[in-house]
């Protein structure tokens, strides 16, 4: 695996932002001892405290368990708001769940990285596309 190390803190910033914008992501910066700044991740964490409830322990020793196939579920369930699952938001593609390792799926296998590329693409604006138009968000001008 390669290590990446930049020395230079302003090289890495002037990357991170310019990676930043070529993915259209918004960053930004919370408070360690001020959660309300980020409600999507506090909404995320209330969820998974409220999921890993039914299943842990009554002294609670045995959350990290459970936790994996919890976000393994979380990540592949379709969600109220956009009609997609996390990970067809993320990766453009549905995840390999354990059932699969049992029943097998049919094999998509691209025959060259750049037919991969193009699918990536086109599965990616196709499942953005649906999500937005199921937030019903206005359009940008």
């Amino acid at each position: 695996m390669a290590n990446l190390q930049i020395r230079k803190p302003r090289l890495w910033l002037n990357l991170f932002t310019e990676l930043c914008k070529l993915l259209g992501i918004l960053k930004t910066r919370t408070t360690a001892l001020h959660p309300e700044s980020d409600g999507i991740v506090e909404r995320f964490n209330r969820t998974i405290l409220n999921h890993l409830s039914l299943f842990v322990s009554k002294n609670q020793t045995d959350w990290d368990t459970h936790l994996p196939l919890l976000l393994l579920a979380y990540r592949s369930a379709d969600h109220e708001a956009t009609g997609c699952t996390p990970a067809d938001m993320l990766f453009g593609r549905t995840l390999r769940l354990p059932c699969d390792i049992l029943f097998g799926r049919p094999s998509d296998t691209p025959s060259s990285p750049n037919e991969y590329l193009n699918n990536l693409e086109a599965r990616l604006e196709s499942v953005h596309a649906f999500a937005e138009s199921e937030l019903n968000w206005p359009v940008n001008e």
